[in-house]
């Protein structure tokens, strides 16, 4: 008899276990479900520039520039500016320079023809012009003074070939404006430039660089960028740009002031040897005198071959680039205060500017 009762226990327990496990486990599962059930949510981005975009994208287009029937070059640019005849285009001068004719197409993948007006290759700004009636839309020119480090930036533009175009990149201001040493097969020149980190690459030169606004505010330029540099792409200011296009949409040449003279930078060893010259050990910044232009404003002011010019306007000439940067700060006609080093002895001497003549 107590076998049996025995027996009967473990059976009621068996049963109890069994029934607690199984609620369990289904209580468990309907856990499982209701955490995993799926949920309609609509996610937002954020940081879209879309709008932005959209209102400079139909205002940028790609020119061709062509020699002999042959493309020679490439670039973008975008319209700034439209009267009742014509629209009028900005570029890269290094794109469009000794072209035998340049071809624009708009965004909408219309082509027709673009008359050449003016091009300064030390600003490297060009304008071109079209027929009004092919102009799609006009950009805003913004303030590029007003831009600070880390803002949003953005380019349009036909990078490598036509394929690509109307690419945007997007990145930010990487640094304050500032000034970069620049050279050609000619010459080294300085020149003020917006620093981003938005890819530049080749056939972008010329196109727009535009803040998160839709406002251009500098013009970006791949003759600033080399391909060992990576996140560094560089844009010639609206402003320099804006200062230019009255006198280039007449045709007329930038005039830069001249002075008259030939030079060399102070750590030009080869030609400190070659010209007798010797410089004390402290003399590392500035520009050594090689010839002066008989009549020239050079030859008026007295300065004289082997002087070292050490201050314009009591800022420290670095290099002969440097120089011809604080020159090109002034307008023709203007009188600079020049500091010279002339055998040991430092003198001030005031230079009258005057209209390049061929420099």
């Amino acid at each position: 008899m107590r076998e049996k009762i025995i027996n009967i226990v473990v059976i009621l327990i068996v049963l109890v276990v069994g029934v607690v496990g199984t609620l369990y486990f289904v209580n468990k599962d309907k856990d499982v479900v209701t955490t995993g059930k799926q949920k309609n949510i609509n996610i937002t981005e954020s940081d879209s520039i879309n709008a932005a975009i959209q209102k400079v994208y139909n205002g940028v287009v790609l020119v061709e520039s062509y020699n002999n029937n042959r493309k020679a070059s490439s670039g973008s640019g975008f319209v700034y500016k439209k009267d009742g005849k014509y629209g009028y285009i900005m570029t890269n001068n290094h794109v469009v320079e000794n072209a035998g004719s340049v071809k624009v197409t708009m965004m909408n993948g219309e082509e027709t023809d673009a008359e050449f007006l003016g091009g300064d290759s030390y600003s490297d700004v060009a304008v071109l012009r079209i027929a009004a009636d092919k102009v799609d839309d006009i950009v805003t020119i913004g303030d590029s003074t007003k831009a600070k480090v880390g803002d949003t930036v953005f380019t349009v533009g036909t990078p490598i070939d036509n394929q690509y175009m109307g690419t945007v990149t997007k990145g930010i201001i990487s640094n304050e404006i500032k000034t970069i040493t620049v050279s050609d097969d000619r010459s080294e020149s300085m020149m003020e430039v917006i620093q981003t980190d938005a890819s530049i690459n080749p056939g972008n030169s010329g196109g727009p660089l535009v803040n998160i606004n839709g406002e251009v505010i500098g013009i970006t330029s791949m003759k600033l960028v080399t391909s060992e540099i990576e996140g560094m792409g560089f844009a010639i200011p609206i402003e320099v740009a804006m200062s230019e296009v009255d006198r280039l949409e007449k045709g007329e040449a930038i005039q830069k002031p001249y002075i008259g003279v030939s030079m060399f930078d102070v750590t030009n060893e080869a030609m400190l040897y070659k010209s007798n010259i010797k410089l004390d050990k402290d003399t590392t910044q500035g520009v050594v005198i090689n010839e002066v232009e008989a009549g020239s404003p050079a030859d008026a002011a007295g300065l004289k071959s082997k002087d070292v010019i050490i201050e314009v306007d009591d800022t420290k000439v670095k290099n002969s680039a440097h120089f011809k940067y604080l020159l090109y700060n002034h307008n023709i006609g203007d009188t600079v205060k020049v500091k010279i080093n002339r055998n040991g002895k430092n003198e001030t001497l005031n230079l009258k500017l005057s209209e390049a003549l061929g420099e």
